[in-house]
């Protein structure tokens, strides 16, 4: 199909991945509509880390969100046992440097109000639930459940681990696949002597993981992690007690992260995958994000990654004369990377959550001592950006 002078796409979701896709095809020409499920655009309640990728991909667009104004930039990770000593630091910042592009820790809520900001007051269609879609000649329509049609040159499913748009590309009804353990997450006012600017830690114990991250304007973003079956998952109901007897004689600082929170500002969130889709399209229809390829938060790449695919989504689009084809050379040139992401974060999972206490042992040993070049290896590929200039030609 011949590409109109200026094609229209419909994205369905307005996450962080279907905002950046809206962001990055306006920048290179291409009409945008956006349409999202939830009633309204209110952000979760808690952190993400913008990496080095996606802020040097979208520099390739010459977007820029001043996202160190939002946020925080992360000047290193240190890994550390739950006591608080230090095992290791990444230096993610040297990372950075190289790139000239920092990765930042910011509220979610502020990346979003940048995304929207830089859309200039486009309007976004919320309360719309996609339930099917046409393939004709003239391109897609896409159909939603309160009787709403929209026609467009291309449809970019952004919508999520939960993706009405895959599920109606694949036929696969089956759920996301548990990783094992649950997520508590929050953003929160807090001071204490040990989170200075660009405080990023994670902190390893048998079976459970937490996580303090400086976020900028007094906030720390903290995540916990414990491991448990997908039934006791469920079945949390927003009862603080659990977290608070969880981390019981961790650092100072990591049970004060938690006795300051109000239970209310916590969000849990079961840690979810899926085996990885090799194909991601039709004609006219693409995924993006964690409607494609949803990975476990070892890497913590999820967000960064969706931005990534959007930049590369537009740039094949503005480099080539036929919709289809640039849909489908955005697809070759991202599964590679993002099949290996899916993957290095499902390990990652593993280590990171041993419950063994003797491998434990082994664990921290490896991270104390392996070489640097070894143990950053795969963050570095993840931190460094994949752009059209990587991609075959149509």
């Amino acid at each position: 199909m011949a590409q109109r002078t200026s094609p229209r796409a419909i994205v369905i979701g307005a996450g962080i991945g279907g905002l950046a896709t809206a962001v990055a095809l306006r920048r290179v020409g291409v009409d945008v509509e956006v349409y999202e499920r939830a009633p309204d655009l209110r952000p979760a309640g808690f952190g993400i880390s913008v990496m080095s990728n996606a802020v040097a991909a979208l520099r390739a667009l010459g977007i820029d969100l001043g996202l160190e104004k939002h946020g925080q930039t992360i000047l290193h990770t240190g890994i550390m046992t739950d006591k608080g000593r230090t095992l290791r630091s990444l230096p993610v910042e040297t990372a950075g440097d190289r790139l000239g592009a920092p990765s930042v820790a910011m509220y979610r809520g502020d990346l979003q109000a940048a995304l929207l900001d830089a859309l200039g007051g486009m309007p976004i269609a919320v309360g719309a639930t996609a339930t099917g879609y046409e393939i004709n000649g003239d391109g897609v329509r896409v159909r939603f459940e309160d009787g709403r049609e929209a026609t467009g040159d291309l449809l970019i499913g952004a919508d999520g681990i939960n993706s009405a748009v895959r599920r109606l590309r694949t036929g696969d009804d089956s759920g996301p696949r548990y990783g094992g353990f649950l997520c508590w997450l929050s953003v929160t006012p807090f001071a204490h002597p040990k989170i200075t600017k660009g405080f990023n830690a994670h902190y390893w114990g048998l079976g459970k993981r937490f996580g303090i991250h400086d976020v900028g304007q007094g906030r720390a973003y903290w995540w916990g992690t414990l491991n448990m079956s997908a039934e006791a998952a469920g079945r949390w109901d927003g009862d603080k007690d659990p977290i608070v007897r969880a981390y019981a004689g961790w650092a100072d600082e990591v049970c004060e992260a938690i006795s300051t929170t109000p239970a209310e500002d916590i969000v849990a969130v079961p840690a979810q995958d899926r085996p990885f889709l090799e194909n991601w399209g039709e004609g006219p229809v693409t995924l993006l994000g964690d409607a494609a390829h949803p990975m476990l938060p070892s890497l913590g790449q999820g967000g960064s990654t969706a931005i990534e695919d959007a930049v590369v989504l537009a740039q094949c689009l503005a480099a080539g004369t036929d919709t289809v084809a640039s849909l489908r050379r955005y697809e070759n040139l991202r599964r590679e990377r993002t099949r290996e992401m899916v993957e290095v974060s499902r390990r990652f999972g593993g280590f990171e959550q041993l419950e063994n206490p003797a491998l434990r042992v082994v664990r921290d040993l490896y991270l104390r001592h392996a070489p640097q070049s070894v143990l950053f290896k795969p963050f570095q590929r993840a931190l460094t950006p994949q752009l059209l200039d990587d991609a075959p030609a149509n």
